[in-house]
């Protein structure tokens, strides 16, 4: 779909060539920090041609890295936007080309702009529009659930669509490097609550995210990747000395060696 005027007023133009570019960027410094991307259940919402924005916890300064990782996994035809600080943009001015809209928080003029940009998004179908909804870095497991006004006020404006709920976390299970979970929670139908105020749609968006938080973290402390589809795959073992002496001890035994800590490529015995 070709961006119209109006449009343009709240997304900036999307450049396919450099999003393409920083992607293999983003796939490459994930396998460097993380031992895997997992999706609970592999449960992805089907997005149809509807107009959608996810929403989310906000655990750390990886989250729209992940964001992309998945969109790219399961959206691979959609272009992605969500608010960054304008300070952070004014840094990196690329950005704003694969889709960071530039905000300035708790400001009137960085409200508008959010509500603009979302309210262009969801007039449209090839887009998935990205918030990070507690508007600051929140342990995942802090209750209760609390996200910025602007998240209802958006969700109000568009009047129709979808919007999901997200969580995310960063656990250690055996490895060397952390895990990158998500789970997503159940799509609601924007136009099934058409008479909801934004303060009723933040109650609403957030019970069900720390219902989705809850599951995550079941699903997180029981460490079972089996629970999970695997969407990327980073470094595994230690490495080093330590994993060359398990090589070879391999070798000598007539095994195939498993680089994992936990022996999870073979079921995960040890």
């Amino acid at each position: 779909m070709a961006q119209s005027a109006h449009d343009a007023e709240g997304l900036p133009p999307f450049s396919k060539t450099r999003f393409g570019w920083f992607m293999a960027y983003v796939r490459w410094y994930f396998r460097r920090h993380f031992h895997a991307l997992r999706l609970l259940g592999g449960l992805q919402p089907a997005l149809a041609d509807r107009p959608v924005i996810i929403y989310t916890n906000h655990p750390g300064w990886w989250d729209p890295l992940l964001f992309l990782l998945l969109a790219g996994h399961y959206y691979p035809q959609r272009m992605n936007y969500g608010p960054i600080e304008a300070g952070s943009l004014g840094r990196y001015r690329f950005l704003e080309s694969i889709g960071f809209v530039g905000i300035e928080p708790g400001t009137w003029r960085g409200s508008k702009r959010f509500l603009a940009a979302a309210a262009a998004s969801m007039r449209r179908s090839d887009t998935i529009f990205w918030i990070t909804s507690q508007g600051e870095f929140v342990d995942p497991r802090r209750r209760p659930v609390r996200l910025r006004p602007g998240v209802g006020h958006a969700v109000a404006a568009a009047g129709s669509g979808l919007v999901v709920p997200l969580a995310i976390e960063y656990p250690f299970w055996s490895e060397r490097l952390p895990e990158a979970l998500a789970a997503f929670g159940e799509v609601i139908e924007i136009e099934s609550g058409p008479l909801r105020r934004p303060d009723a749609w933040n109650e609403l968006l957030e019970a069900r995210l720390a219902s989705t938080q809850e599951r995550l973290a079941a699903a997180a402390i029981r460490r079972d990747p089996a629970a999970f589809h695997t969407v990327a795959v980073g470094r595994v073992g230690i490495g080093g000395i330590y994993d060359c002496i398990r090589w070879a001890s391999a070798k000598l035994e007539g095994r195939r060696f498993d680089p994992s800590h936990a022996g999870e490529e073979q079921g995960g015995r040890p």
